[in-house]
């Protein structure tokens, strides 16, 4: 019986076209013989794959696909036909390391010997993946694997890994799974003293905590995951990117059936999942590892908790992600006090909304420490709220807001760097002499523990990190209220001469169509070229902090983007000898989407020089082929960063699969001068709410906290 064809949506086409979902809505309604849908429905049809291939054809269209794109399609039109080859494909990508002589070799071979090299290949890893079987690759599965040794090839097996990792999650109909953000882990990681050497994730998803741990040393790396699919994702992730580690990774759920129950590490990292109220509380009331109390049922988090500390050796430290309700609720008060009472708890770290799914809500880092036999009385408990603006909370907000609304203005994405800066100033000073900490107004505050057990054991650090209005003075205070007014006047009038400037005709009936080319297709072509910074496995803080070769050249990172500010990273934590140096009329793109700012910016002289930071993407473009705003411009559009972004919650820009009209350069100058005048449009608009935000927070703590008095009010 005859296999039915494959069949596409209207975003697949598009990429195999190279044009964008527009044109392709345009060519069903202009063109009668366009390809009628032949499934799905009629918000989402679907069509026959040949059959599109022949109508582009014939109209010279050749496929515009980047590698990467080509394997995902290549999955999912796979997976119409019942096949299930992502799983195997996972061990494939360990064991394709090889030159891309070697692998352009292999994609060559006919289609029996090419599934008998990968079905070798696979064979080689088999023991090194959890749930890893014998696996079988056939005729039939030549396509794919051309797909994936080709994606190793061009783009890397990372990238490859991705792809095949949503296909599994998709196939699995896995929820729930998502990814910690890059500069978090490193935030957990870095607040364990010292370099670890084995670290255990007992929730560990796709690797990223223990890929975090690998970075600052970490040599034996203990992971599980109630999920096979991300248990083998994590493994050969970390496979990849710690070669010289040891990974041990394990399927299953980590509270009812440890994988390690004998295991004692120097340091425990968690992200566990949130809010599970099936998590074993009948059939583990009575498990040795619940020392500090019995977890109520809806108290999963201090579940894991106690998980942690189990499994640490004593003095060793755990940090893990948890819901802001953890610190508060009633029903866990009790295990609470005792986590207090024994000086487990050390700190309690608050993040603004936004740093981790869920985004709506701001996480904890909760801080652990086993307890030694005879070791010191922990007698204070730290509390980091990094939620709020330091200078806010303090009450001092007009000089800091003056300061970073100069080129630009502060967005609400978050700013890793001054999170990260914060709480490790904090937790730093305060490890190396509890008593002593003075602590740090609206930021740092080091509560007794005799203070901490009270009736409801509330641990919310916003509840114990105050700053005294007493303390703030009322000249200062009016003095700050006047500076940011006049700003915000200065800042008012700019904005209506900027918003003033042009008017914008309408391009006609229609919308304009375009043919466009990849940044892939572009780089190829010569018209400009893609950089990118890659931290080298292993690599951590110089030993004398001066980050090997980067010397003193601050580092361009993706918030400085979002938020318009200058280069802000540290050199010394860049882990790179070899990042590209930014030069002026360079396009700038952030490698996560998502969260408020901006996306793009065109180097100007402040960037000029600066190292480029490894979540940034650079293009290079040729001056006399394309011009830089016209390309910031394109690159930065909504559609487009959706089209070339992949993941569930955490959003990666490839940057190969961005989307570039094909204009003569003269009118490509002209785009960009448009572009350039709605950036200078929207900084305004970002400095003028700003200032208008911090004049109100400003009036509004004056006004209650007795500094200040209600116009025409003379009294005392």
């Amino acid at each position: 019986m005859p296999q039915p064809s494959a069949q596409v949506t209207a975003a697949e086409i598009s990429r195999i076209a190279g044009v964008t979902r527009a044109t392709v809505s345009n060519w069903r309604r202009r063109h009668e013989d366009f390809p009628a849908p032949s499934g799905g429905t009629d918000s989402s049809p679907l069509y026959d794959l040949e059959s599109v291939r022949a109508w582009l054809a014939s109209r010279g269209h050749t496929s515009a696909a980047n590698p990467s794109e080509e394997l995902r399609t290549t999955l999912r039109l796979r997976a119409q036909s019942g096949a299930r080859t992502s799983e195997n494909l996972l061990l494939l990508v360990l064991a394709a390391g090889r030159s891309p002589e070697e692998l352009t070799a292999v994609t060559e071979l006919p289609d029996a010997d090419l599934a008998a090299r990968a079905q070798r290949d696979a064979g080689l890893v088999t023991d090194s993946v959890p749930g890893g079987e014998a696996v079988r690759f056939e005729a039939g599965d030549a396509a794919v694997l051309r797909a994936l040794y080709a994606c190793v090839r061009a783009e890397g097996s990372q990238a490859a890994l991705e792809v095949l990792a949503e296909r599994e999650l998709e196939e699995s109909a896995a929820s729930g799974a998502y990814r910690t953000p890059a500069p978090l882990a490193d935030l957990l990681a870095g607040l364990i003293p010292g370099s670890p050497a084995r670290v255990l994730d007992p929730a560990c998803g796709s690797g990223t905590l223990l890929a975090a741990a690998a970075r600052r040393g970490a040599r034996k790396l203990y992971g599980q995951d109630t999920l096979p699919v991300q248990a083998r994702r994590s493994a050969v992730s970390l496979m990849l990117t710690a070669p010289e580690a040891e990974v041990t990774v394990r399927a299953g759920d980590s509270l009812r059936a440890d994988a390690f129950p004998d295991l004692l590490t120097d340091a425990v990292l968690c992200n566990p999942p949130y809010g599970v109220r099936d998590w074993g509380h009948d059939e583990l009331a009575y498990d040795p590892r619940w020392a500090y109390g019995v977890p109520p049922r809806a108290e999963s988090e201090l579940a894991w908790v106690q998980h942690a500390l189990a499994h640490l050796a004593p003095g060793g430290y755990a940090a893990l992600l948890l819901p802001p309700a953890t610190a508060g609720r009633a029903s866990g008060r009790r295990v609470r006090a005792e986590l207090v009472r024994s000086g487990a708890l050390r700190a309690v770290i608050a993040l603004p909304a936004g740093a981790s799914v869920p985004l709506h809500i701001g996480l904890q880092v909760w801080v652990l420490q086993r307890p030694e036999p005879g070791g010191p009385e922990r007698k204070s408990v730290l509390f980091v709220d990094t939620a709020t603006d330091a200078s806010a909370a303090a009450g001092h907000g007009g000089a800091a807001v003056a300061a970073r609304t100069r080129g630009g203005s502060r967005s609400a994405s978050v700013d890793w760097e001054e999170i990260t800066a914060r709480t490790l100033r904090a937790w730093r000073t305060f490890t190396e002499n509890p008593d002593a900490f003075e602590g740090e107004p609206g930021v740092a505050h080091a509560a007794g523990v005799v203070d901490l057990l009270d009736d409801v054991v509330d641990l919310t650090p916003a509840r114990l990190v105050r700053a005294s209005r007493a303390d703030i003075d009322p000249a200062e205070l009016s003095a700050d209220v006047d500076a940011t007014r006049r700003d915000l006047v200065k800042a008012a009038k700019s904005l209506a001469r900027v918003a003033g400037v042009e008017n914008w005709d309408a391009a006609g009936a229609t919308a304009r169509e375009w043919r466009t080319a990849t940044a892939s297709d572009l780089a190829r072509g010569g018209a400009l070229t893609l950089l990118r910074t890659v931290p080298e496995a292993g690599r951590g803080r110089a030993e004398d902090g001066s980050g090997g070769s980067a010397g003193a050249r601050a580092v361009l990172t993706g918030s400085d983007i979002a938020r318009g500010s200058g280069p802000t990273g540290d050199p010394a934590e860049l882990r790179s000898d070899t990042a590209p140096v930014i030069a002026v009329g360079d396009v700038l793109v952030r490698a996560v989407a998502g969260g408020e700012g901006s996306m793009v910016r065109v180097a100007g002289e402040e960037e000029a020089g600066a190292l480029l930071g490894p979540h940034v993407h650079l293009f290079r473009p040729d001056p006399d082929r394309l011009d830089a705003w016209f390309l910031a411009g394109f690159l930065g559009a909504e559609d487009n960063i959706a089209g070339a972004s992949t993941g569930s919650t955490v959003l990666t820009v490839s940057p190969g699969r961005l989307r570039v009209p094909l204009l003569p350069l003269e009118e490509q100058r002209r785009y960009g001068a448009a572009f350039r005048h709605v950036h200078e449009l929207r900084a305004e608009a970002q400095r003028a709410t700003l200032l208008a935000q911090e004049t109100a927070r400003l009036l509004t703590g004056g006004l209650t906290g007795g500094q200040l008095l209600p116009s025409g009010d003379e009294t005392s």
